[in-house]
Protein backbone atom coordinates (compact mmCIF):
# COMPACT_ATOMS: atom_id res chain seq x y z
CA UNK A 1 0.00 0.00 0.00
CA UNK A 2 1.18 3.73 -0.86
CA UNK A 3 2.32 5.95 1.84
CA UNK A 4 0.74 9.29 1.53
CA UNK A 5 4.70 10.09 0.57
CA UNK A 6 4.93 7.58 -1.97
CA UNK A 7 2.01 8.63 -3.51
CA UNK A 8 2.86 12.24 -3.17
CA UNK A 9 6.15 11.51 -4.74
CA UNK A 10 4.90 9.71 -7.54
CA UNK A 11 2.73 12.98 -8.47
CA UNK A 12 5.24 15.46 -8.11
CA UNK A 13 7.05 13.04 -10.79
CA UNK A 14 4.88 12.54 -13.77
CA UNK A 15 3.02 15.95 -13.09
CA UNK A 16 5.71 18.00 -15.90
CA UNK A 17 5.08 14.98 -18.25
CA UNK A 18 1.46 14.30 -17.95
CA UNK A 19 0.88 18.17 -18.48
CA UNK A 20 2.83 18.18 -21.59
CA UNK A 21 1.13 14.56 -22.74
CA UNK A 22 -2.46 16.43 -22.28
CA UNK A 23 -1.62 19.99 -23.62
CA UNK A 24 -0.45 17.97 -27.10
CA UNK A 25 -3.86 16.02 -27.14
CA UNK A 26 -6.08 19.01 -25.81
CA UNK A 27 -3.56 21.44 -27.33
CA UNK A 28 -5.48 24.34 -24.44
CA UNK A 29 -2.89 24.89 -21.25
CA UNK A 30 -5.92 25.62 -19.20
CA UNK A 31 -7.73 22.68 -20.26
CA UNK A 32 -4.72 20.33 -20.04
CA UNK A 33 -3.62 21.43 -16.03
CA UNK A 34 -7.33 20.89 -15.82
CA UNK A 35 -7.00 17.23 -17.10
CA UNK A 36 -4.18 16.69 -15.17
CA UNK A 37 -5.69 17.84 -12.08
CA UNK A 38 -8.58 15.97 -12.13
CA UNK A 39 -6.48 12.52 -12.91
CA UNK A 40 -4.14 13.52 -10.24
CA UNK A 41 -7.10 13.62 -7.72
CA UNK A 42 -8.94 10.46 -8.91
CA UNK A 43 -6.00 8.21 -8.54
CA UNK A 44 -5.48 9.81 -5.20
CA UNK A 45 -9.16 9.44 -3.57
CA UNK A 46 -9.73 5.98 -5.47
CA UNK A 47 -6.61 4.43 -5.93
CA UNK A 48 -4.30 5.97 -2.99
CA UNK A 49 -4.76 2.63 -1.23
CA UNK A 50 -2.97 0.60 -3.74
CA UNK A 51 1.14 -0.57 -3.99
CA UNK A 52 3.46 2.15 -5.30
CA UNK A 53 4.11 0.24 -8.36
CA UNK A 54 0.38 -0.04 -9.70
CA UNK A 55 0.32 3.66 -9.76
CA UNK A 56 1.85 4.74 -12.82
CA UNK A 57 -0.57 2.43 -14.85
CA UNK A 58 -3.45 3.15 -13.20
CA UNK A 59 -2.48 7.47 -13.62
CA UNK A 60 -2.17 6.88 -17.42
CA UNK A 61 -5.20 5.00 -17.82
CA UNK A 62 -7.25 7.56 -15.55
CA UNK A 63 -5.01 10.56 -17.16
CA UNK A 64 -6.23 8.76 -21.24
CA UNK A 65 -10.01 8.52 -19.75
CA UNK A 66 -10.24 11.94 -18.23
CA UNK A 67 -8.52 13.20 -21.72
CA UNK A 68 -11.57 10.88 -23.46
CA UNK A 69 -13.98 12.54 -21.26
CA UNK A 70 -12.41 16.03 -22.10
CA UNK A 71 -13.05 15.45 -25.79
CA UNK A 72 -16.62 14.18 -25.09
CA UNK A 73 -17.62 17.14 -23.14
CA UNK A 74 -16.09 19.81 -26.02
CA UNK A 75 -17.94 17.82 -28.90
CA UNK A 76 -21.55 18.47 -26.97
CA UNK A 77 -20.04 22.07 -26.27
CA UNK A 78 -19.51 22.58 -30.07
CA UNK A 79 -22.61 21.30 -31.32
CA UNK A 80 -25.01 23.17 -28.92
CA UNK A 81 -23.01 26.43 -29.13
CA UNK A 82 -20.91 28.08 -32.00
CA UNK A 83 -17.06 27.76 -30.25
CA UNK A 84 -15.82 31.55 -31.04
CA UNK A 85 -12.21 30.64 -29.40
CA UNK A 86 -11.91 28.28 -32.73
CA UNK A 87 -10.91 31.58 -34.61
CA UNK A 88 -7.64 32.24 -32.42
CA UNK A 89 -4.07 31.98 -33.50
CA UNK A 90 -2.93 28.34 -33.14
CA UNK A 91 0.57 29.47 -32.05
CA UNK A 92 -1.13 29.07 -28.47
CA UNK A 93 1.80 26.32 -27.67
CA UNK A 94 4.45 28.56 -29.15
CA UNK A 95 6.50 29.02 -25.64
CA UNK A 96 5.61 25.14 -24.46
CA UNK A 97 9.24 23.43 -25.00
CA UNK A 98 8.75 19.47 -26.10
CA UNK A 99 11.70 18.01 -24.86
CA UNK A 100 13.44 20.07 -22.03
CA UNK A 101 16.52 19.23 -23.45
CA UNK A 102 19.88 20.04 -22.84
CA UNK A 103 19.29 20.74 -18.73
CA UNK A 104 22.44 21.30 -17.13
CA UNK A 105 23.76 19.28 -14.27
CA UNK A 106 24.55 20.16 -11.14
CA UNK A 107 28.21 21.81 -11.09
CA UNK A 108 28.19 21.20 -14.98
CA UNK A 109 28.61 23.97 -17.13
CA UNK A 110 28.11 24.50 -20.78
CA UNK A 111 28.17 27.73 -23.35
CA UNK A 112 25.66 27.57 -26.02
CA UNK A 113 26.12 30.06 -29.15
CA UNK A 114 23.05 32.28 -29.42
CA UNK A 115 22.53 30.68 -33.15
CA UNK A 116 22.73 26.94 -32.17
CA UNK A 117 20.34 27.89 -29.18
CA UNK A 118 18.14 29.21 -31.43
CA UNK A 119 18.16 26.59 -34.26
CA UNK A 120 17.78 24.19 -31.44
CA UNK A 121 14.73 25.90 -30.47
CA UNK A 122 13.55 25.64 -33.68
CA UNK A 123 13.90 21.85 -34.26
CA UNK A 124 12.00 21.17 -31.14
CA UNK A 125 9.07 23.31 -32.49
CA UNK A 126 9.35 21.77 -35.84
CA UNK A 127 8.65 18.33 -34.00
CA UNK A 128 6.38 19.34 -31.53
CA UNK A 129 4.42 20.40 -34.86
CA UNK A 130 4.60 17.38 -36.25
CA UNK A 131 3.92 15.12 -33.36
CA UNK A 132 0.73 17.61 -33.18
CA UNK A 133 -0.37 16.51 -36.50
CA UNK A 134 -0.12 12.63 -35.88
CA UNK A 135 -3.63 10.91 -35.86
CA UNK A 136 -4.83 11.19 -32.08
CA UNK A 137 -4.56 7.29 -31.69
CA UNK A 138 -0.67 7.61 -32.89
CA UNK A 139 0.45 10.18 -31.01
CA UNK A 140 -1.20 8.69 -28.06
CA UNK A 141 0.76 5.43 -28.39
CA UNK A 142 4.09 7.16 -29.50
CA UNK A 143 3.93 9.71 -25.87
CA UNK A 144 3.20 6.48 -24.09
CA UNK A 145 5.98 4.54 -25.60
CA UNK A 146 9.02 6.84 -26.14
CA UNK A 147 7.84 9.96 -23.87
CA UNK A 148 6.52 8.03 -20.81
CA UNK A 149 8.69 4.81 -21.63
CA UNK A 150 6.04 2.88 -21.35
CA UNK A 151 6.64 -0.97 -22.70
CA UNK A 152 3.82 -2.64 -25.39
CA UNK A 153 1.99 -4.35 -22.84
CA UNK A 154 1.66 -0.91 -20.44
CA UNK A 155 1.00 0.96 -23.58
CA UNK A 156 -1.98 -1.66 -24.99
CA UNK A 157 -3.46 -1.86 -21.29
CA UNK A 158 -3.45 2.28 -21.16
CA UNK A 159 -5.14 2.64 -24.77
CA UNK A 160 -7.50 0.19 -24.05
CA UNK A 161 -6.32 -2.35 -27.04
CA UNK A 162 -4.02 -4.88 -28.22
CA UNK A 163 -0.34 -4.99 -28.41
CA UNK A 164 -0.52 -5.12 -32.13
CA UNK A 165 -2.32 -1.95 -32.27
CA UNK A 166 0.27 -0.10 -30.24
CA UNK A 167 2.81 -1.55 -32.80
CA UNK A 168 0.84 -0.51 -35.51
CA UNK A 169 0.38 2.72 -34.59
CA UNK A 170 4.03 3.52 -32.66
CA UNK A 171 5.26 2.47 -36.34
CA UNK A 172 2.76 4.44 -38.16
CA UNK A 173 4.16 7.56 -36.16
CA UNK A 174 7.77 7.27 -36.37
CA UNK A 175 7.38 6.98 -40.33
CA UNK A 176 4.70 10.07 -40.51
CA UNK A 177 7.71 11.53 -38.73
CA UNK A 178 10.75 10.35 -39.88
CA UNK A 179 9.23 11.38 -43.28
CA UNK A 180 8.21 14.82 -42.28
CA UNK A 181 11.15 15.59 -40.52
CA UNK A 182 13.75 14.75 -42.95
CA UNK A 183 11.46 16.64 -45.50
CA UNK A 184 12.31 19.89 -43.41
CA UNK A 185 16.03 18.52 -43.33
CA UNK A 186 15.88 17.61 -39.60
CA UNK A 187 18.02 14.40 -39.10
CA UNK A 188 18.30 12.28 -36.29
Amino acid sequence: MASDSELSDFLKSVEKRAFKRSLYHVRDEDAALDIVQDSMMKLAEHYGDKPVDELPMLFHRILSNTTLDWFRRQKTKNALFTNFSQFDSEDSTEDFDLLETHQIQEGQERVESAQRTVERHQSIQEIEHEIQKLPARQREAFLLRYWEELDVAETAAVMGCSEGSVKTHCSRAVQALDKALKAKGLQP
